[in-house]
């Protein structure tokens, strides 16, 4: 009896939040973070405009607290993320404070974290943890 073939991945293929509230995510997506969609019959909201995940990880929860609030234990005020996204801006500062200025609230706010990638971390209406960052080594050098 031969063994199965193994899997083998070529790329993330797509990813997302399933959202609850279609007007705040639209909201935060669509009108904040200014991503383009095209719509969909049921309100599904796609695009193929984005480059891909250039980094894919299985984050503990407890790593994720720490992140965002110095400590192992995610606050029960606040629903637990069961996913995170994080996209890459031109300036984490700017992106940040533009959002802050529409009412969304900052977990963490511009923080250089010891690998290098700074970052801002908020939860979306559904839990998702939406981080804004600069990623310098994942940026084409020019």
């Amino acid at each position: 009896m031969q063994g199965l073939e193994k899997i083998k991945i070529l790329f993330i293929a797509g990813f997302g939040p399933i959202v609850r509230d279609a007007s705040a995510s639209r909201k935060l997506y669509a009108e904040a973070l200014d991503i383009s969609f095209q719509e969909e019959s049921g309100g599904y909201l796609h695009t193929d405009a984005l480059q891909g995940a250039k980094h894919f990880a299985l984050w503990p929860l407890s790593q994720a607290a720490e992140s965002c609030f110095g400590s192992g234990a995610w606050p029960d005020s606040l629903p637990s993320p069961h996913a995170w996204i994080e996209f890459d801006v031109d300036s984490v500062e700017t992106a940040t404070a533009e959002l802050e200025s529409q009412g969304y609230r900052m977990l963490i706010k511009n923080k250089k974290e010891p690998w290098g990638q700074t970052v801002s971390r908020f939860q979306d209406s559904d839990g998702l943890l939406v981080a804004l960052t600069f990623t310098p080594w994942m940026r084409e050098k020019k």
